[in-house]
């Protein structure tokens, strides 16, 4: 039986005396977007730090197709990521940007113009990333990571800053990707806004994961995705 995509399993992390995550355990499958949902500081980004080599886990194991993503010979190629969208210089054009990424990760520079097209960036190719508008931001740092043409996106509150129509054109953007056999992980604290375009939700409250489960199972309850995340961060274990 192959691994999954991604597998964070009893993954735990402690700065000092607090535990930003604390025995997480959820997984993200091929061909579907999975939602890592919950409010500010509830330990989403510390997560996919550690998923992401960027953070050392106190314990427990966070894997990428069974294996730690510093084990993958060219990640890039792997899994794509968004976990900080300031990366880029600001004197830099998008195009220069993606160019220069390029070569640091040995991809082919052919790349650039296509990922630029795909996330709809071609408009300000040419344009200072200092002079860009949060909402542009976010999608260069979306065809950075789509650069190695990934079977893996991790996206990190990737709406933030985009207008309706952006926030429009991600959904169908990520619902298309996991539709061509792809993996998708996302996190964000906006549930009304993602219930409409994840498959399988994974909700987090002060770094302890309450529910994974898919969508489809949380809405025959008949429940809004909201009412069940805040009946679980009451209860307050896992469930």
């Amino acid at each position: 039986m192959s691994a999954a995509p991604i597998e964070i399993r009893g993954l735990r992390k402690r700065f000092g005396s607090v535990d930003a995550v604390a025995d997480a355990t959820f997984t993200a499958a091929s061909g579907r977007v999975t939602g890592f949902l919950g409010p500010n500081g509830a330990g989403k980004t510390t997560t996919l730090r550690m998923l992401l080599g960027l953070i050392r886990p106190s314990g427990g194991a966070a894997l990428i197709h069974g294996k730690p993503y510093r084990d993958h010979s060219r990640p890039a190629r792997r899994i794509g990521a968004v976990v900080d969208i300031a990366g880029a210089h600001p004197r830099m054009t998008a195009s220069q940007h993606l160019r220069t990424y390029s070569a640091l990760s040995g991809l082919s520079p052919a790349r650039t113009d296509a990922v630029l097209e795909q996330t709809g960036s071609t408009a300000f190719a040419d344009r200072r990333v200092g002079t860009f508008s949060t909402g542009m931001r976010q999608r260069l740092s979306l065809a950075t990571a789509l650069l190695g043409d990934p079977e893996i996106l991790v996206l990190d509150e990737p709406s933030n800053g985009l207008d309706p129509a952006g926030i429009a054109w991600l959904r169908t953007f990520l619902q298309e990707f996991a539709a061509s056999g792809r993996t998708v992980l996302l996190s964000s604290h906006a549930l009304g806004e993602v219930e409409h375009t994840v498959d399988d939700v994974v909700l987090i409250d002060q770094g302890r994961v309450t529910r994974a489960a898919p969508l489809s199972e949380i809405r025959s309850s008949e429940e809004s995705l909201e009412q069940v995340f805040l009946r679980a961060t009451q209860e307050g274990v896992p469930r």
